[in-house]
């Protein structure tokens, strides 16, 4: 592993990943449509109507902190090595950092993941072979828990869903669509569990590996070949308590999925708009769905609060281009207050937002 001062000294220019040009495509992309939506709404009103509203505009803060609360708990039941205290107060500020890291870098998600098993290394002393399992099996966990999430709501919302589809996307059947997508998600992450916990996808993944790549990195996949099978044993470690340990933290992760129906029923409640939680619980979960598909624009920008304002038209909502230009701005408003204090947890995790990506693609050197 590099130190941060190694990094810094080794880092030369190098030409853009695809990944990369596709996630500053996508950041511009999400700002002109954001911009394009502040054009159409009467942002005026909107602010005026958030104004209203008062201090109690802050409770829209908590639903937010809920997540990664139950985030981080689902996250340390898949690594028993942590204590109480302390050492999770350390993993929530991992938590917090990486997915704000996720959520605000073009293409996001390649850099904070990555990312997750090193800072458990540096901050809490976890060996990197149980920090990879975790966070390996965590991603898992939360599409399985993504999956039952949006299936329950897709179950409960349904009349509602089939009721506005031709308003929203021009034919029917949304509900059906939602179904469909929220079973697909939880057979596939089921079954990849599964196969990721069957005692050799580590070494599995190591043959593949030196069977593509070039001389060069077969070298370095020697060197960690005992990396890789250190990480296996310590997932058929998971397997063996996989009733008491996924259980739980598939649950705990469902509950963090919660949070963001619960946060924009609140939101709505709180600008005055008749929206069931139901209701609330059905659109949130379509439009997560639609932003897991545009996953390479930071925070779903444009598209999603787009989404928010179809739906609003579709319910009949008095005024919704009002009460919807507000609700982006409570949301947006929110994210950057928590994005802020995810970047101050980095910096006191020693690690300055410039040398992230460099740090990601050393993780496991």
């Amino acid at each position: 592993m590099c130190d941060l001062t190694g990094i810094r000294a080794m880092r030369k220019p190098h030409a853009p990943s695809l990944s990369g040009i596709a996630g500053y495509v996508g950041l511009f992309s999400g700002l002109a449509l954001l911009f394009w939506l502040f054009v159409r709404v009467d942002i005026a009103a909107s602010y005026a109507l958030v104004l209203d509203i008062g201090w109690l505009s802050l409770l829209v803060l908590l639903p937010y902190g809920g997540l990664h609360l139950f985030e981080t708990l689902g996250w340390a039941r898949l690594m028993p090595v942590l204590h109480a205290g302390r050492s999770f107060r350390k993993l929530f500020g991992v938590q917090l950092s990486t997915e704000t890291l996720s959520m605000t870098v073009p293409a996001g998600v390649a850099l904070g993941e990555p990312l997750r098993p090193w800072l458990c290394r540096r901050v809490l002393n976890i060996a990197l072979p149980v920090g990879i399992a975790g966070v390996a099996v965590r991603k898992l966990v939360l599409g399985l828990s993504q999956g039952i999430y949006s299936l329950a709501a897709a179950v409960w919302g349904f009349s509602f869903l089939e009721e506005v589809s031709h308003r929203v996307i021009g034919v029917g059947g949304l509900g059906w669509m939602v179904v469909a997508a929220a079973g697909c998600i939880t057979i596939l992450f089921a079954l990849l569990i599964f196969m990721l916990l069957n005692g050799s996808a580590a070494r599995w993944l190591h043959r593949v590996l030196m069977g593509l790549a070039m001389k060069r990195v077969r070298s370095w996949l020697l060197e960690k070949e005992r990396s890789f099978h250190e990480t296996d044993h310590e997932l058929s470690r998971l397997r063996a308590h996989a009733g008491s340990i996924l259980g739980t933290s598939v649950l705990l992760y469902t509950l963090s999925w919660m949070m963001l129906p619960l946060e924009a029923w609140l939101i709505l409640r709180l600008l005055g708009a008749e929206v069931s939680f139901p209701e609330a619980f059905a659109l949130d979960t379509a439009l997560t769905l639609m932003r897991s598909v545009v996953f390479f624009i930071p925070s779903g920008l444009g598209i999603q609060d787009f989404g928010y304002l179809a739906f609003f038209r579709a319910m009949d909502m008095s005024d919704y281009l009002v009460t919807g230009g507000a609700f982006v701005l409570l949301r947006r408003f929110k994210e950057l207050l928590w994005y802020f204090v995810g970047y101050v947890q980095l910096v006191l995790q020693g690690i300055r937002p410039s040398d992230a990506r460099s740090l990601s693609g050393n993780a496991v050197s």
